[in-house]
């Protein structure tokens, strides 16, 4: 089965907004791994603008399940990462005026810098996934980068699901099965939600992992958070 991984991130946004300590993040945080969470996701940016880095650093020694820390390899992403030594580190290339990620790594053009990264996080026994587009050959130089899985930018499929969902979800099988075939563990997020996500889960061989945080807080809204965890659960369990 697919692992859900939460990002707790538009918690902390919400948070953010108004000071003080509500919603608690870290509270946040247990009730999606009480509500059935396989994961927690964090994606801590230099502004802090949503998770802060003490955020990490208070998460790591209460979380039970997989905690995933993404982010942009600068070096004080870096030492956060090993000095907070999660089960796994997603890198992304994200520069400091984005409001969201919204590219892969080109994994030709940066394959030096990537490679010596990996090398850092394996060595300390981090697994190490890498952020791309739905492109076999930025898997294949992901690859070389000697990570352990990559995870795949799904904006454009959700971008499309509505308009031909057959078309959109074409580079994602055949970039699943390149992973495959290198050798790669397969992670997948953004902009995944209850609308599209089953359809994408059944159709991408050996999907390990989903990290999904807007739409779920989103539906939560409306729905609940401990039903919407459990809605997102349902979808990925009718595979």
């Amino acid at each position: 089965m697919t692992k859900l991984s939460v990002n707790i991130n538009k918690f902390a946004t919400l948070r953010n907004a108004r000071g003080g300590n509500l919603p608690d993040v870290l509270k946040c945080a247990l009730d999606c791994e009480k509500f059935g969470a396989q994961g927690i996701t964090v994606h801590p940016r230099p502004d802090e603008r949503h998770i802060r880095y003490s955020d990490v650093i208070a998460l790591k020694p209460i979380l039970t399940t997989e905690f995933n820390i993404e982010g942009n390899p600068i070096d004080s992403f870096i030492n956060l990462v090993l000095n907070n030594r999660p089960a796994q580190v997603t890198l992304v290339p994200d520069a400091h005026n984005v409001l969201t990620s919204n590219a892969g790594w080109n994994t030709k053009e940066n394959h030096k810098y990537l490679k010596s990264i990996c090398r850092i996080f394996n060595s300390e026994g981090i697994r190490t996934s890498i952020f791309v587009d739905p492109d076999c050959d930025m898997i294949k130089y992901a690859a070389d980068c000697e990570c352990n899985r990559v995870e795949l930018y799904t904006e454009g499929y959700a971008r499309n699901y509505n308009i031909n969902r057959e078309m959109a979800i074409e580079p994602y099988v055949k970039a699943s099965i390149t992973a495959k075939e290198c050798g790669l563990g397969l992670n997948a997020g953004h902009d995944l939600s209850l609308e599209n996500l089953n359809y994408f889960a059944k159709n991408i061989v050996d999907l390990l992992e989903v990290s999904i945080g807007h739409a779920l807080v989103c539906e939560s809204i409306y729905l609940g958070l401990e039903n919407t965890i459990q809605s997102y659960l349902k979808e990925l369990n009718e595979i």
